[in-house]
């Protein structure tokens, strides 16, 4: 299982294009549905960081098929104050998280 953490940070008006990118994700994946994989968006109370999270199969990432994704990667960079970092997790502990890092 891997387990990613993406923060970013957008420019100031940025963050509801941003988010509407992001919806139309979530739209794309509810159609998709695609197994073993569970990803979530947060926005932190600056308003302009974005933190998504994403457990999947180590075989493969299921975002590289959907195509709302790719729009919204198209003009991340543009949109960000700070690029996308990428972290791997390793969890230490967690207490009811199914479904967000299981």
């Amino acid at each position: 299982m891997r387990r990613v953490m993406v923060r970013y940070r957008v420019k100031p008006g940025k963050a509801e294009e941003n988010e509407r990118f992001v919806r139309n994700v979530y739209e794309e994946l509810a159609q998709l549905q695609p197994d073993g994989f569970h990803y979530g968006t947060f926005k932190l109370d600056d308003g302009v960081t974005f933190v998504h999270l994403a457990t999947h199969e180590a075989d493969g990432n299921p975002l590289g098929q959907v195509a709302a994704f790719a729009r919204f990667q198209e003009n991340l960079r543009d949109r960000c104050d700070e690029p996308p970092v990428v972290s791997e997790l390793e969890e230490v502990g967690s207490f009811r998280l199914a479904g967000v890092l299981s």
